[in-house]
């Protein structure tokens, strides 16, 4: 019953739609623009540097949130397992984030709340996760390839944390983590499955933090002006 528990307080956490919000505030639905997803990147994009950091922020905050909430509730009364309802609220928070029933189902990818459970998860997830993901980024520009190369070191690094004792639970809890880790990456690849076409295609879009996609820009005018 925790479990399910859990799952519902991220989910209710991931349905805040920052980068949906934040399009409606000014004027337009960001599904139907750039990329048509409701994440921090096309947000970037869209709307530039500074959108796509209040994006980014309040993409992750929901995750931590939910996981610091689901610590405050079972740290206490179930301390052989919080680490495993800590990732079930994670689960919870990035399926509402990737598929809130409010909008049809149609949200982000998971990415920023996914850096919402790296960073809230356990410290030692967090220096591995970063230089990956900004590694990759300011050599290549690619966030999506960042972003699938931080599901795999946080699979493995998460595998190699708890057997060795790291979280403090038995073996049965643990495996149960990594199906539920295991999940999200399987998820994130799929949700990816068009830019990793683009990538083994050499055609992937780069992002880069010093200036809006020019032809979303145009969009962006065209709809409050038009």
């Amino acid at each position: 019953m925790e479990r399910i528990f859990c799952v519902l307080i991220g989910y209710v956490f991931g349905l805040f739609q920052t980068a949906y919000i934040y399009g409606r505030l000014h004027g337009i639905d960001i599904r139907n623009y750039g990329s048509g997803n409701a994440g921090t990147t096309n947000t970037l994009r869209v709307f530039g540097t500074k959108a796509g950091l209040l994006v980014l922020v309040g993409d992750i905050m929901k995750c931590i949130l939910a996981v610091v909430l689901v610590s405050y509730l079972f740290g206490t009364s179930h301390p052989g397992m919080v680490y495993l309802l800590k990732m079930y609220a994670a689960m919870g928070a990035i399926i509402g984030h990737n598929f809130p029933f409010y909008l049809k189902f149609k949200g982000g990818k998971g990415i920023a709340a996914t850096a919402g459970l790296i960073l809230s998860f356990h410290p030692y997830l967090i220096p591995v996760g970063v230089i990956l993901f900004f590694g990759v980024f300011f050599t290549t520009h690619y966030v999506s390839l960042g972003s699938l190369l931080v599901y795999i070191g946080f699979m493995v690094e998460l595998v190699i944390l708890g057997q060795n004792g790291v979280f403090h639970m038995s073996q049965s809890y643990l495996n149960e983590m990594y199906v539920l880790a295991g999940f999200l990456t399987v998820m994130a690849y799929y949700k990816h499955r068009e830019n990793i076409k683009r990538l083994l295609s050499g055609t992937e879009r780069k992002t880069y933090l010093t200036h809006k996609s020019e032809g979303a820009e145009e969009k962006v005018k065209e709809e409050n002006h038009g």
